[in-house]
């Protein structure tokens, strides 16, 4: 669908509420018919509604890793986004990002195939050390100290671990006693001094803490 019948077909729709979550490069935004995406932000890049995008024999690649740096309301209508590589000519339509987040499934499929065919790649997944790992270090409070025997440590995570989820996932299989201090209705977590969310990326770097709720 072009981005002129996307705004036809959807122009009762605006945002509700529109959130950047910087560290784990999305955009959540809620539409004012209940539907709420997470756009990520390579996905917006990608699809870019900027003229010189659309034009492009290839499809733009090597955007894993970006971010975006400014959100820009463009009146009532739509959303310009600065992206950290430079682009800032893409202006959104609020009936064009509904789209872009109803038909995300298909859309990406899409452009994962386009990428092969043209033997390209989205470019690197994370940073890491010399080395090719990611470390993170941990801090555990309280009775999360006594649990793990220490107040801090750095580790090397496995390539499974991408986010808060899957970090907690890993952490619960450490010890023998780390099933239930580690569930997550037992503890909260924060990213480089932030509260998080499941989704938070888990980057190298990165300085995660571990604080019991309380009781």
């Amino acid at each position: 669908m072009s981005e002129t019948n996307a705004e036809q077909e959807n122009a009762h729709i605006s945002p509700t509420e529109i959130n950047l979550h910087q560290k784990s490069r999305l955009l959540e935004i809620a539409f004012s018919d209940g539907f709420r995406f997470n756009f990520p932000c390579e996905y917006l890049r990608v699809f870019s509604t900027a003229a010189e995008v659309k034009v492009m024999d290839k499809p733009v690649h090597g955007k894993q890793m970006v971010n975006i740096s400014m959100l820009d309301p463009q009146g009532s209508y739509a959303l310009k986004i600065t992206f950290d590589d430079g682009h800032d000519t893409g202006i959104y339509s609020w009936g064009t990002l509904h789209e872009l987040g109803k038909n995300y499934e298909s859309n990406w499929q899409g452009y994962l195939e386009n990428l092969e065919k043209h033997g390209l790649s989205r470019g690197d997944a994370r940073v890491t050390d010399n080395e090719g790992k990611v470390v993170i270090k941990l801090l555990y409070f309280i009775d999360l100290a006594k649990v793990s025997g220490r107040d801090e440590e750095e580790v090397v995570v496995p390539e499974s671990v991408t986010n808060v989820e899957t970090l907690l996932n890993w952490m619960r299989k450490r010890g023998e006693r780390w099933q239930e201090p580690f569930s997550d209705n037992r503890l909260q977590v924060t990213v480089n001094k932030q509260f998080s969310e499941p989704y938070t990326l888990i980057e190298h770097g990165d300085e995660v803490a571990f604080v019991p709720r309380p009781k």
